[in-house]
């Protein structure tokens, strides 16, 4: 029976990013992040319990990557296109903001799903990334992406600078505009296939010496999480990849002594 609970979990992850989908259909856009914020969950879990259990399929890894692609890969490029239609519009302190959208702009979030698959199907195959990785991982990637509708939605009356001379409206013009969801979707299509080592999340035991840099990363995060709310999401991610730059920089420099 143990063998099958890593599998249990991949298979709900997967549930969840089905569901994730149906909501991006029904425009619930919030509706879909919180699922897959659970899926996130799921995909840790069930590597986790698989370390813990000692069991380990290759049934078990095509699982997991073919779950991750509907989640993390088909999911988040829905929500790009949605939010790149034209006629995407949501509400904010009462006001229906509309942005202006170019009809044919919307097909570049496919490009999300594909090159998801791509990173996934090196993952698959290569032998350096058991306890790292190269390229931004697709859930990092789809919790960034699907973050945005989410502030756009809930962060309401938020505002950066004390005096208001930075407000969430002036975040909004720029998160919300066609061009930096273009941009966004080049980006992070790149890095997710570059050659870019960026530690992994993965705990094989809870101590302190083996595990520093996660439970600083994780610190971090809850810190930012509670002072900044939905915007810390996309912050967080940021933190992730620009601490694996730094990491990697500091690596390569030592050595060389």
């Amino acid at each position: 029976m143990k063998n099958h609970i890593p599998n249990f979990i991949t298979s709900l992850n997967l549930v969840c990013g089905c569901m994730a989908i149906v909501a991006v259909f029904h425009n619930r856009l919030d509706e879909s992040a919180i699922l897959i914020a659970i899926a996130a969950v799921l995909d840790f879990f069930d590597g986790f319990a698989a370390r813990m259990l000692s069991v380990h399929s290759e049934i078990g890894k095509q699982l997991d990557s073919l779950a991750d692609m509907v989640t993390f890969g088909v999911a988040p490029g829905m929500i790009l296109y949605t939010m790149l239609e034209p006629g995407y519009h949501f509400v904010v302190d009462g006001h229906t903001l509309n942005f202006e959208r170019y009809e044919y702009i919307k097909y570049l979030a496919l490009l999300i799903p594909v090159f998801s698959a791509v990173r996934l199907a090196k993952f698959n195959i290569d032998t350096r990334q058991s306890d790292s990785f190269i390229g931004v991982p697709t859930p990092a990637n789809c919790m960034l992406i699907s973050s945005i509708p989410v502030i756009l939605i809930h962060q309401n009356g938020y505002t950066i600078n004390p005096d208001g001379s930075f407000s969430l409206y002036n975040f909004i013009e720029i998160i919300g505009n066609q061009w930096f969801l273009v941009t966004l979707i080049l980006i992070m299509s790149y890095l997710m296939v570059a050659e870019l080592p960026l530690f992994a999340l993965k705990f094989k035991s809870f101590d302190w010496q083996n595990n520093k840099l996660r439970y600083v990363f994780l610190a971090m995060s809850a810190t930012l999480i509670v002072t900044s709310q939905f915007i810390s999401i996309p912050i967080i991610i940021v933190l992730y990849i620009l601490l694996s730059l730094v990491i990697s920089i500091f690596k390569i420099d030592s050595s060389s002594k």
